[in-house]
């Protein structure tokens, strides 16, 4: 495998990934492959999924965990993986269609002039669903806000799960040291590569409400995004540009 590699976590995703894998497929990119990183799912997920990769072997993969490990892990695991694999670049994003497949060669026109690029709800173009209610749009704007003042930083969608990085990126992160495992882990992969001096590019996108299944996130998620986000500096305070 080589060129654009996408990297989606699953857990319980059974209704959505037969789709999103031909929503990709038939984006026409003839170097994009697809990495599935399964967290056991119940709903037999990853059995679907290794039947997906028996119809395209070469196109399709499964990474299969043990249990539900988290959101952070399985993006570093998939990292990795694609990196072994000979990815040029990597995308992650979600299972569920809140990021549009087709907004994929948006991403990867900007990732050759850039480091990393980000599909982002917050600028000019950028739309959020329209059927989300007032307080979860708040809440959403609220986190951003609240991790880019404290972190100092210029990226407006920093929670974003939408992101094209580029090999070098990275190769160059110590991706060891990525232990957010709920959406802080966006902030924390973005703070890190900002760190290290790498420039970003912000795509206006759409960002659809799940169609099918239930969203992932909790109280300890958010918990553990309110405490990170202030720990981030001490943590990273070595990294200089590369």
């Amino acid at each position: 495998m080589s060129g654009l590699i996408i990297v989606i976590p699953t857990f319980n995703e059974a209704d959505n990934i037969e789709a999103m894998s031909d929503a990709l497929l038939q984006l026409g990119l003839a170097d994009l492959s697809i990495l599935y990183v399964d967290d056991n799912s119940p709903d037999g997920t990853g059995q679907i999924a290794d039947r997906l990769a028996e119809q395209n072997p070469d196109r399709i993969s499964v990474l299969h965990r043990t249990g539900k490990l988290g959101l952070g892990t399985a993006y570093i695991t998939g990292f990795k993986w694609a990196l072994a694999h000979g990815a040029e670049a990597v995308c992650q994003m979600d299972a569920d269609f809140s990021h549009n497949p087709e907004s994929i060669p948006d991403l990867l026109e900007q990732s050759g002039r850039t480091d990393f690029v980000i599909g982002s709800r917050y600028v000019p173009g950028g739309k959020l669903d329209e059927h989300w209610g007032v307080g979860r749009i708040l809440l959403s704007r609220f986190g951003n806000g609240y991790a880019r003042t404290i972190l100092r930083m210029p990226i407006l969608d920093i929670t974003g799960g939408f992101r094209i990085w580029n090999r070098r990126v990275l190769e160059t992160m110590p991706l060891d040291r990525v232990r957010s495992n709920g959406y802080v882990f966006q902030v924390e992969m973005a703070y890190v590569a900002h760190r290290l001096g790498f420039s970003h590019y912000e795509v206006p996108i759409y960002f659809e409400d799940r169609r099918i299944g239930q969203s992932k996130m909790s109280f300890r998620i958010q918990v553990e995004a309110a405490v990170r986000v202030w720990q981030l500096p001490f943590l990273y305070r070595d990294l200089r540009s590369h």
